[in-house]
């Protein structure tokens, strides 16, 4: 058993390093070849990794980043002079379906020379940085490292780079023997990006975490905490052995609630769940999901296991011993089975969505708040005396729980009506029905309104007073967003203002025509867009749009669905200083990555990541996403210039206003000193 349990915490650690691996698909050699006493060929020789491909020097400006090879032109000026350019071995020519374009590229291996002169006998060797990009069939890696030739021929046998990858801020680029200092920002930063990744995760376990110390005060759970902590501390031999009994009964129900997210997360890949997440059938099913979910918390009916289950756990928490504990914690899980599967199953569906290990994170951190108390209270047996006694308080937080199932549950609903365009639940209506929903919720807290499993209310605690007034005041804060008020607190959860509203601009107010006082002539194939900014929904257009008016373009990854994307839109893109910008400085492409917008046959193709055909435009925006920034997540921001090259490194969701407009303003920047 003990060995057992050594592969299970093998098993998590090895998925937990898989995760965080940096990815070298490409290793570098390089040697040097003598032609005469001042002729060399410095060889640039690349392996790389199946499924891999290595771009070519020789790509598009549209197009991905292409391999470059940079020599230092300050040490170069007196030692040694560059002959022609870097010539490369045979590539191959295909297609691209994202870009639109033939791409050139190199798979397995590639073989650049450069043939330089030397102009000092005494220089001993050379060093050259090489910039690339390599993908695969879901992901991207852009790379600087370096290389140093040693030119008396102690490296014939091929030498190996030196450094690590680094920042590309500031390079010296050759082209044609002409040396020029050239800033590149079309490199998203790694550290940047793994940073962001690592906080996502962090709030996906705190979330689960507190929605797992929820569960632990419903009547399913809460009860439970005394009896088993009592049944180790009694019936082991000593307070030792209890501890231990106990500590052990806490890890079997990480461990079987990890498991579920880790089959989930194995299951459904990122992209799969994510296109699924953000589609008509997922939302309902999660519409219809989480009102039986409340219907259940409310006390209309139970949600239980077939019988037959429970009793054969049952007959297993009685053989004892390691196996005995496992089987006393799934019964746990079995038993409160209609308190804990609401919860759980919100929150892993929800972090089955964001793709990798995120199921797993929510699962370790929901069932960690669920083992706590056990382990806790196996140390400190005193403490179970002040805990409070189970009463008609635990079912209240299951009503309250069920109160706040119900208002998530229009949230689906309502992507739903976006995505199919219905404008049913428009975004007053949305507002009215959870304006109604936490209304009663505070009246039940008060007392006026009785349910089904509710016992006599003598007197209301000031807990429970506390609570009514916090619901009740959040219903006061929603009611002006029924004529047009923002409603910052919630924003992204109603339908966006802008689209899905009966009074965009609020109740009397019309669609403006101008801005700043200047008429605005809406272009061809633009719309308003969020906040009434002239926007494009098609990458063409737009950029045909900014070079036609010499504009940056700023290019927003989006979703109909997206949470963070309309809490940007209605928290930070409203300051004035920013929306001057997107109004009057660049020129705002909107792709939205869940578009259902069928694409016109002729333009459909096969996926380069999954093989399946695009057939939406929602698809496309999704794979460009993808394949040219290696992230999925929405929002994403990046400032290109009219020929659509990045000046700016991209951004996701960042409420901080000022972070923000320090970057969109540097973007604008770049552009104007590119002119």
């Amino acid at each position: 058993m003990k060995r057992n349990l050594v592969l299970l915490i093998t098993l998590f650690a090895a998925i937990f390093s898989m995760q965080s691996q940096i990815l070298n698909p490409v290793k570098w050699t390089g040697k040097t070849e003598k032609l005469s006493e001042t002729e060399y060929n410095l060889i640039f020789e690349a392996t790389i990794e199946e499924k891999w491909h290595l771009y070519s020097q020789d790509l598009p400006d549209e197009g991905p980043q292409p391999t470059l090879f940079i020599f230092d032109s300050i040490k170069q000026a007196d030692n040694y002079k560059l002959i022609g350019k870097v010539v490369e071995s045979k590539y191959i020519t295909a297609y691209d379906p994202v870009f639109e374009m033939d791409l050139n590229f190199f798979d397995f291996s590639a073989k650049f020379k450069q043939k330089i002169e030397l102009l000092n006998p005494n220089l001993k060797n050379i060093t050259a940085d090489i910039e690339f990009q390599a993908c695969d069939d879901a992901r991207c890696i852009y790379e600087q490292k370096s290389v140093t030739f040693n030119l008396d021929g102690s490296n014939d046998a091929g030498s190996l780079l030196s450094g690590q990858s680094s920042s590309l801020s500031d390079i010296i680029q050759l082209d044609n023997n002409t040396a020029e200092i050239k800033q590149d920002f079309s490199v998203i930063d790694a550290e940047a990006a793994a940073e962001n990744e690592s906080k996502g995760l962090w709030v996906i376990f705190f979330t689960a975490f507190f929605l797992g110390f929820l569960v632990l005060l419903t009547p399913c759970v809460f009860p439970m905490i005394p009896m088993t902590v009592s049944f180790f501390t009694k019936q082991s031999k000593t307070r030792g052995q209890g501890i231990r009994n106990a500590l052990l009964y806490g890890f079997f129900i990480i461990v079987i609630y990890t498991l579920l997210g880790t089959a989930i997360s194995a299951i459904f890949g990122s992209n799969t769940m994510y296109e699924f997440s953000t589609g008509v059938t997922f939302n309902t099913i999660m519409f219809i999901a989480l009102l039986i979910f409340a219907f259940s918390f409310l006390g209309a009916f139970e949600i239980m296991l077939p019988n037959s289950w429970v009793n054969k756990v049952d007959s297993g928490a009685n053989k004892g011993g390691i196996v005995g504990i496992f089987f006393m914690a799934l019964a746990l899980a079995v038993v409160s089975f209609s308190c804990t599967f609401p919860i759980a199953g919100t929150a892993l569906l929800d972090a089955a969505t964001k793709g990798g290990i995120a199921p797993i994170v929510s699962m370790l951190g929901f069932s960690s708040a669920i083992a706590l108390p056990f382990a806790l209270f196996a140390f400190f047996p005193s403490w179970l005396n002040s805990m409070p006694k189970s009463g008609g308080w635990l079912n209240t937080v299951k009503v309250t729980l069920g109160f706040l199932e119900l208002a998530f549950a229009f949230k689906f609903l309502s992507m739903v009506d976006l995505v199919l365009e219905w404008h049913i639940l428009s975004r007053e209506v949305f507002l009215a029905i959870w304006i109604a929903i936490f209304g009663t919720l505070g009246l039940y807290l008060l007392g006026k309104i009785k349910l089904p499993h509710d016992s006599p209310l003598p007197h209301i605690s000031v807990g429970r007073l506390c609570m009514a007034l916090i619901a009740l005041s959040f219903t006061v804060y929603m009611i002006p967003g029924l004529w047009g008020a923002p409603v910052e607190l919630i924003s992204g959860f109603p339908p966006p203002m802008s689209s899905n509203s009966e009074s965009p601009y609020g109740v009397g107010y019309s669609k403006p025509g101008v801005y700043s006082g200047s008429t605005v002539e809406l272009p061809e194939h633009a719309h308003y867009g969020p906040n009434n900014i002239i926007a494009f929904r098609d990458y063409d257009q737009g950029l045909a749009y900014a070079k036609k008016v010499n504009k940056p373009v700023m290019l927003d990854f989006t979703g109909l669905t997206c949470v963070n994307c309309r809490k940007m839109e209605e928290q930070v893109w409203v300051k004035e200083r920013i929306l001057q910008v997107l109004n009057k400085d660049v020129v705002l492409i909107s792709l939205y990555v869940d578009d259902r917008t069928k694409l016109p046959e002729s333009e459909q193709y096969a996926s380069e990541l999954t093989g399946n055909n695009v057939k939406t435009f929602g698809h496309k925006w999704l794979e460009f996403q993808q394949v040219r920034y290696n992230t999925n997540a929405q929002p994403l921001y990046v400032i290109q210039d009219v020929d659509g090259n990045d000046i700016s490194k991209p951004v996701g969701y960042t409420p901080d206003e000022e972070e923000y407009h320090t970057w969109l303003t540097k973007g604008v920047e770049r552009f104007k000193n590119k002119e």
